[in-house]
């Protein structure tokens, strides 16, 4: 399985269960992982054989941009979602983390795996 990683990707979005932390949107640092559908690209050396990554940043930032989340893990499941059904991704890992939220505490997160049904 190939697959892609977007690492320390950081976003803006508004996520939280207590009410001041959906005051204003808060940054989020996420890392995904997400497998490729197939192995062609590395052969042909082709962008249609992959999965674009600068597409699937453009579309979850903006995505986060427009949705509101209580819970990291809904905003985890929304982003696989995103991979899974909108770019075909077989498989995918989200982690999101919250950071510096809490005193002496640098991240703040949850990790997901998720695969595609069918």
């Amino acid at each position: 399985m190939d697959t892609i990683s977007i690492q320390e990707f950081r976003v803006d979005a508004t996520v939280g269960y207590y009410e001041w932390e959906r005051q204003m949107p808060q940054t989020i640092e996420l890392n995904i992982e997400f497998a490729i559908p197939h192995n062609l690209a590395g052969r042909s050396d082709r962008i249609r054989d992959t999965i674009d990554y600068g597409a699937v940043v453009a579309r979850v930032r903006d995505s986060l941009k427009q949705s509101h989340f209580i819970l990291l893990e809904r905003l985890c499941e929304h982003v696989s979602d995103i991979l899974l059904q909108e770019f075909a991704s077989p498989w995918v890992r989200v982690s999101a983390a919250k950071i510096g939220l809490m005193r002496d505490v640098r991240r703040l997160g949850v990790t997901i795996e998720r695969e595609r049904q069918g």
